[in-house]
């Protein structure tokens, strides 16, 4: 079963520490979801994970290999990366970008069927088919990000990394993108997300990790996670845990 690990990371930005002391081992087929405070360096540990920036020190490996050492061709075949913002550089139809997610797949004689059909599955996945010939400067913010998640999952990745991937979509794409998340889990990917809604987080995650000053404040399965006194710790807030229709939900009180 493969294992995407961090062991002792420490991230310094200037003279700033975002991350110490930070070790976790997650597996696939399973949704981990990291919460914490602004900027308690949710991003900076999905950047690591991802191998898109060097930790000051520490390690962090895919199975049993540093990720480092992965050339990005291979790193990017096994590993999809999801970046919060939705900002497009190319004036391009909305299948053109979603096709950018073969490239370490393609060979010199271009697209194969393999790798049409994978850009298929992927937008029928996200729900982008209806505006594929669109350019993606005309869609919406919550259309483009839909796009870039189909991006991110024609390469059909082992694991799934995504920074606060439900921004700027509506309720209902919320939950359409929650369940693909579950969907790809339970297929076997390896799914990490960050998320700011604790209450989504409670009711998507198989394991929430909390972050709070740079390192790991909880690391539990969602019903022990997310206690009122981790809440209090984290964020400075008082808040309860309730059960709502849909499932559990977090009311913040006041500030502490």
């Amino acid at each position: 079963m493969s294992v995407l690990s961090c062991t002792d990371l420490r991230v310094v930005i200037g003279s700033k520490t975002i991350l110490s002391g930070v070790s976790l081992s997650i597996e696939v087929g399973r949704i981990t979801v990291i919460v914490g405070p602004n900027g308690a360096g949710k991003s900076t540990l999905l950047a690591c994970l991802a191998g898109l920036r060097a930790p000051t020190s520490g390690s962090v490996a895919l199975e049993e290999a540093a990720l480092s050492q992965l050339n990005p061709r291979a790193r990017a075949r096994r590993i999809a990366f999801l970046p919060q913002t939705s900002e497009i550089a190319w004036s391009v139809e909305a299948r053109t970008l979603v096709e950018l997610g073969r490239i370490p797949f393609i060979g010199a004689r271009g697209q194969s069927a393999e790798d049409r059909a994978a850009v298929d599955r992927a937008m029928a996945a996200a729900h982008v088919e209806a505006f594929e010939h669109r350019i993606v400067d005309t869609l919406s913010g919550g259309e483009r990000a839909r796009v870039l998640i189909a991006r991110a999952l024609a390469g059909e990745p082992e694991w799934l990394l995504a920074d606060e991937p439900l921004t700027g979509l509506d309720p209902a794409h919320q939950l359409d993108a929650a369940a693909l998340f579950r969907r790809l889990a339970d297929q076997g990917v390896g799914v990490i997300l960050t998320l700011h809604d604790l209450s989504l987080a409670l009711r998507l995650a198989d394991r929430i990790v909390v972050l709070a000053d740079g390192g790991i404040l909880a690391d539990e399965p969602p019903a022990t996670a997310l206690t009122p006194e981790v809440l209090k710790r984290a964020y400075g807030v008082e808040a309860t845990l309730t059960q709502g229709p849909g499932g559990p939900l977090i009311d913040v009180i006041r500030r502490v």
